[in-house]
């Protein structure tokens, strides 16, 4: 008896705790939430609930930061579409077909995650002038499809390591070759890996500032990162229509996680278990 209510008091206790942390880390997006739909609120002078909320904040900053969501939302697209065309062949060969020295290409990729981002995107910059890819959608799609390349060669990698060889060979008995083998069998297995690979360069490149703001030097592209950090230095007062513009480019990101939390969870776990 006592253990079983030491038990419940532990377990209690544990959620009360677990409680306590959720509510610290959720009440920065609370308070951003509340000072958007506060219209004409000044931070002194806001309250702890929005006791006549309204929309007006939230309606300037999509008259205001609409186009750079949707440029935004093209180039994490286009990232997450050249990511995976890149790292799945690539994991795929490191996985399976048994190439030598594939353990150093791995640590060499892991490596390439430690160099600072501004060393790469000044290295970029001078080859994006010759390659006439400053200011371009192209250009920032490249740029950022490289953030989440070096994680999505490895999570693919510990994926397909535990794909029994078997059904690739009976596959190419059947007639097919090694790259239709690839397509049509590999990755549908690993489709839950290739969706938290995606997932992450998405958020990767949805995120990224320092690309967008050393790659381009107009306003012809300009993502929503970009776009918010010129707009805070115009708008410093106007802390309302800052804080909606910040809802509103968390909006997609928050959507994606919720819908694919499932396949995220099973492709982190999936190369864990061979």
């Amino acid at each position: 008896m006592i253990a079983v209510s030491n038990r419940t008091l532990r377990r209690g206790s544990n959620t009360v705790i677990a409680l306590v942390v959720l509510t610290i880390l959720l009440f920065p997006l609370y308070w951003m939430l509340n000072i958007a739909l506060q219209p004409g609120e000044s931070l002194a002078s806001t309250s702890w609930f929005p006791s006549s909320p309204g929309w007006s904040n939230f309606d300037r900053a999509l008259e205001s930061q609409g186009g750079s969501l949707v440029t935004s939302l093209v180039v994490a697209l286009g990232a997450v579409v050249v990511c995976l065309a890149m790292a799945a062949p690539a994991a795929y060969g490191l996985a399976q077909l048994g190439l030598k020295g594939g353990r150093s290409i791995v640590f060499g990729t892991l490596i390439t995650q430690m160099v600072p981002g501004i060393v790469i995107a000044n290295a970029l910059y001078s080859a994006y002038v010759d390659l006439h890819l400053v200011n371009s959608l192209a250009g920032l799609i490249l740029a950022d499809a490289s953030l989440g390349l070096p994680f999505s060669i490895v999570l693919l990698r510990a994926f397909m390591v535990s794909i029994p060889k078997e059904i690739v060979e009976a596959a190419m008995v059947d007639g097919a070759n090694r790259f239709t083998a690839f397509v049509r069998i590999v990755l549908p297995i690993s489709r839950n890996s290739l969706i938290t690979a995606g997932l992450f360069t998405f958020l990767f490149a949805w995120s990224d500032f320092m690309f967008a703001l050393t790659l381009n030097t107009t306003d012809a592209v300009k993502p929503i990162t970009l776009s918010m950090y010129e707009y805070i230095g115009a708008h410093v007062s106007d802390w309302g229509a800052v804080m909606a513009t910040a809802v509103v480019s968390a909006v997609p990101a928050a959507v994606l996680l919720i819908l694919a939390q499932k396949y995220v969870a099973a492709g982190i776990t999936g190369g864990s278990v061979k």
